[in-house]
């Protein structure tokens, strides 16, 4: 590649790619992001680095798989040490900007990013560190539960409304001023990182209304039975709350019904913000790459949100469009999140740069021979995914190598799946005499960068104990630590800012709904 190419980078949360048009759904309405795919290379099995959120942008922003980092749960912090896209960028000469959500945790909330528009919506500090100690009963320490499922419907205005309508005005905004910028001629990386279509399940009440009762798919694999689960997926069923809040049909439907209307809300201010990079003057000579950090279980198998690592939390679409060198195409070989760094340099740093400090270190591989000509002799068709958050019963690891998968819970479990020949994985292979080979071989390829489940076991142990020992004491103090990015001065306090059932994810959630939910918990209800 001879000339470095603007890269807009925008990034949604919490959509599998089974739910778009583009990978086949017949009921959800996305023009806009099908009309990006109609003129992008699109992958059709790609995977997130870790099915929850933190460890899984870590792992994207780095190029490195989750442990090698200790991206562990949602409140690990990403060390100010390690470099990210951003770094990398800017050392080849680009003007790199964030807006909007990136979950990063600690002191460090740029990462290498010269600029950031707005703060996050979730905490920055240690207020949602997992506590594997606890008996698999214990709520989630975030504050996740079944009501979001339970209280789905319309809703006028809500916390992600707000913040992704800011986001959208930001970048913008941002477009507009680089167009008329006469003095900065570099490049810009503009990562767009909106918090659609993730829970709660609250659609707009015209984007609700686009859709029927009637129209709306059911899960293709009903509710599993506790007797018959595997051990994370039982762990999540407590720590989800599942024995106590029970869902019906009517409720799956109706939060599947508002998840379609958000896709299709924030697919609208995707192709608002595609129309103004075209309107600026951008077009030509911008790379769009087009993700999610994860996907969202929807009701598959009775489970909701991700953590898990079957197909409908793991998947995630990809696209990447520049039509100008890339030729619309599809492939099918396994390539995962952490691929887009080495990616990113290639479109950065032309045809002739040498090697970049530190880039021999990247667990990812470059897209770039499957953009050009739709083939790479030398991928590997492997993708690795790991989950050590709460709700795990040990170190999970998946292993995806052509259409075989391994998930390996610790030494509680392997489950061995042919995502060709058993899309829904309900057929666990891993105990069949002619898959033995196959199972001996992921297993071997689990082991990737040393990995060994008791030692991860006891890594995440140690961190889980660091970071509450520092967030007991500074919730002591009587002007506590706060990390949070501030533009506005309002902003260490305008969005989920702690966890736990009063001050965590759904409950925060709840209270700036309108209408109000159902259910809102005041501070009285904490019991320990």
């Amino acid at each position: 590649m001879s000339e470095a190419p603007n890269i807009l980078f925008v990034v949604v949360d919490e959509l599998t790619a089974d739910i778009l048009p583009t990978y086949g759904h017949k009921v959800v309405k996305a023009p806009n992001l099908t009309r990006l795919a109609e003129r992008s290379v699109v992958f059709d099995a790609a995977y997130a680095n870790s099915p929850i959120c933190c460890p899984s942008r870590a792992s994207m922003m780095s190029g490195r798989l989750a442990p090698a980092i200790e991206a562990w749960d949602n409140s690990t912090p990403l060390g100010c040490d390690v470099p990210c896209i951003p770094h990398f960028l800017g050392n080849l000469g680009y003007d790199t900007t964030l807006v909007g959500k990136m979950h990063f945790i600690g002191p460090d909330q740029l990462h290498g990013y010269e600029n950031r528009l707005t703060t996050d919506i979730y905490p920055s500090d240690f207020s949602w560190t997992a506590n594997a100690k606890m008996p698999r009963t214990a709520p989630n320490i975030a504050g996740v539960s079944m009501r979001p499922i339970l209280d789905a419907g319309p809703c006028k205005r809500n916390l992600q409304i707000d913040y992704d309508e800011e986001v959208q005005l930001l970048a913008e905004q941002y477009i507009w001023d680089k167009a008329r910028d006469r003095k900065d001629k570099r490049p810009f990386f503009l990562t767009v990182s909106y918090t659609h279509p993730h829970p709660p399940f609250d659609a707009p009440q015209p984007y609700w209304d686009m859709y029927e009762d009637a129209e709306i798919d059911l899960p293709r694999v009903g509710p599993i039975d506790p007797d018959r689960m595997d051990p994370l997926s039982l762990q999540l069923y407590y720590n989800h709350r599942r024995h106590e809040m029970p869902v019906a049909e009517e409720n799956v439907i109706a939060a599947r019904r508002a998840y379609y209307g958000m896709v299709t809300w924030i697919d609208e201010r995707i192709g608002r913000l595609l129309d103004t990079l075209e309107d600026a003057g951008f077009g030509d000579d911008t790379v769009i790459v087009f993700t999610s950090d994860h996907g969202e279980m929807l009701g598959e198998r009775g489970m909701w949100f991700k953590m898990c690592m079957f197909e409908y939390a793991e998947r995630v679409p990809l696209f990447v469009s520049w039509p100008e060198r890339f030729a619309p195409r599809r492939i099918r070989q396994n390539v995962s999140l952490v691929d887009l760094l080495p990616t990113f340099i290639d479109f950065a740093r032309g045809k002739h740069e040498e090697p970049l400090p530190c880039e021999e270190t990247l667990d990812g591989r470059s897209l770039l021979r499957f953009l050009q000509s739709g083939a790479d002799a030398n991928w590997p068709d492997l993708v690795i995914s790991d989950f050590n958050a709460g709700g795990s019963p040990a170190p999970v690891r998946m292993v995806k190598e052509g259409a075989w998968k391994l998930i390996r819970i610790g030494t509680l479990a392997n489950l061995l799946f042919n995502i060709e020949e058993d899309p829904e994985e309900l057929r666990d292979r891993s105990a069949d005499k002619d898959a033995e080979d196959i199972l001996a071989r992921l297993l071997s390829l689990s082991e990737h960068g040393g990995y060994d489940p008791d030692v991860i076991a006891q890594r995440v142990l140690l961190s889980q104990e660091r970071r509450r020992l520092i967030h007991t004491a500074t919730k002591a103090r009587r002007a506590p630590v706060s990390w949070n990015w501030k533009v506005r001065p309002d902003d260490d306090v305008r969005f989920v800012r702690g966890g736990g059932p009063v001050y965590g994810e759904d409950p925060t959630k709840a209270r700036a709904r309108l209408p109000l939910a159902s259910y809102i918990p005041e501070e009285a209800e904490i019991t320990g």
